[in-house]
């Protein structure tokens, strides 16, 4: 029995996801939730898990083809017994080549999403230097390499190192698919067998001829005249999709949506940051790494307590204002593959121990390619460390369906009047973004400045209760 398996809706209601490598093969025998494919998402890269256990009879998707969801994207061949719906047509019951959907067999979400368009996936362009037997001797390469990849750097690919998948991080595909790169070309250089980003620019750079003296870092670069340096081409052209794609149309939504007002406020921060160092001395905290971005949170929670405006959402559609009794914490982090806002849930009820550890790991999961998305989607209000980039203050964009971001800004020693005098102090810059139809300037001043009582006061939070 042949049974379909559609791309689910990864539960973020988006179009069509990227297939970004294969985990399994026609021919493979797989079991029941066995992780089959890599896909990445506007915000994610995620593993699809088997939803039937069976042989791999076809693979209607290649890796780098963009999927819309509802299309077929794996067939098994599965026991009719095995089949969650108990009656999965036969092969023979449909046009040769092709089988049609079950339309209950589950998916990740749920038990089926209903198709959005007919047809197969698309396919993107793709160019190699060559002749037309070239590429038909090796198609599965020739759809990874660079467009303008020397004919001789296209090595065919052994059978036993075409059929085992290449090891490496997220991050690393990242940067290897921006670059045009297929991981199974390149040779780990450790001994761990793990591509590393430095295998990747090597192996860029065995394929520019030495003549030109271009590295990789050199690429997209522009040249006063000429075709560039060496010879280099002047420009880089890198499809606009993924995280990228996301952010700028969120970002677009929420600009011409909410009418942001951003306000500031500088704060003397010595105390917090004698208060962290202390912290970070403290034995029984090993292992918990507490900054002033984990103080910073705290007081936001505490701070949205006096003004819960900033924790509501505008629902255009119902005319109503949401107001939330919890608050999922947005944390911004910048990844290879572009900003991304998970959010830590519930994070009103975490003491600060737990908070820094929380955020911690949200920033190495996204570092790492593996926030899940539900992570993504659900936030109430956000924050944005700009100052690790050694940025005083900033006017943040607020993530769309939240009322307020606030923006930390570098800690830096300044002179500052204290207890009548001028000292040296830390002094550090809030930005807070917030929705003008939500949020009064008073209201918004009134949370900034609880937030900034308690970065100039740590104790103060104990006021909270």
């Amino acid at each position: 029995m042949i049974a379909e398996f559609l791309l689910p809706d990864l539960g973020e209601g988006l179009p069509e996801a990227e297939i970004v490598q294969w985990l399994v093969a026609q021919g493979d025998d797989v079991h029941l939730n066995q992780p089959i494919a890599e896909v990445e998402t506007a915000k994610a890269i995620v593993e699809l898990p088997s939803p039937f256990a069976g042989t791999v009879s076809a693979l209607h998707a290649a890796a780098g083809d963009v999927v819309e969801v509802g299309s077929p994207l794996i067939a098994f061949e599965v026991d009719a017994a095995d089949s969650p719906s108990g009656d999965v047509p036969e092969a023979t019951s449909a046009p040769a080549g092709h089988v049609e959907p079950e339309p209950s067999l589950p998916n990740l979400v749920g038990y089926g999403a209903a198709p959005r368009a007919a047809g197969r996936p698309r396919r993107r362009a793709r160019v190699l230097a060559g002749t037309d037997e070239d590429r038909e001797a090796t198609p599965t390469i020739a759809a990874q390499v660079l467009h303008d990849a020397p004919h001789d750097a296209v090595t065919p690919l052994r059978d036993d190192v075409r059929d085992e998948r290449p090891r490496s991080t997220p991050p690393v595909r990242a940067y290897a698919r921006a670059h045009g790169v297929d991981l199974a070309l390149i040779e780990a250089s450790g001994v761990t067998g793990i591509i590393r980003r430095e295998d990747v620019d090597r192996f860029l750079a065995d394929r520019t001829p030495a003549a030109s003296g271009a590295s990789p870092a050199d690429a997209g670069r522009v040249s006063p005249a000429g075709t560039g340096r060496g010879g280099a081409e002047r420009e880089t052209r890198v499809p606009i999709r993924g995280v990228r794609k996301h952010t700028a149309a969120a970002m677009v939504r929420s600009a011409f949506t909410a009418p942001h007002v951003t306000t500031f406020l500088e704060v003397d921060v010595t105390e917090t940051t004698r208060f962290v160092a202390n912290l970070r001395a403290d034995r029984r905290l090993d292992g918990h790494r507490i900054g002033i971005m984990a103080v910073a949170a705290k007081a936001v929670c505490l701070a949205l307590r006096v003004e819960p405006t900033l924790n509501a959402a505008w629902d255009e559609d119902a005319g109503e204002i949401v107001q939330y009794h919890y608050v999922n914490l947005g944390i911004a982090a910048a990844t290879e593959r572009g900003l991304i806002v998970p959010h830590v849930a519930d994070a009103d009820r975490l003491g600060l121990v737990d908070l820094a550890d929380e955020i911690a790991r949200l920033a190495q999961t996204a570092r790492a390619g593996r926030t899940s998305p539900a992570a993504l989607s659900g936030g109430t209000f956000s924050i944005t460390n700009f100052g690790v980039f050694g940025i005083d203050a900033g006017t943040p964009i607020l993530n769309p369906g939240e009322a307020g971001i606030l923006g930390l800004g570098s800690v830096r020693r300044r002179p500052w009047e204290h207890e009548g005098d001028i000292a040296l102090r830390d002094v550090m810059t809030l930005s807070l973004s917030f929705d003008h139809r939500l949020v009064d300037g008073e209201q918004a001043s009134r949370f900034l400045t609880t937030v900034g009582d308690i970065l100039r006061e740590p104790g103060r939070a104990l006021l909270f209760g």
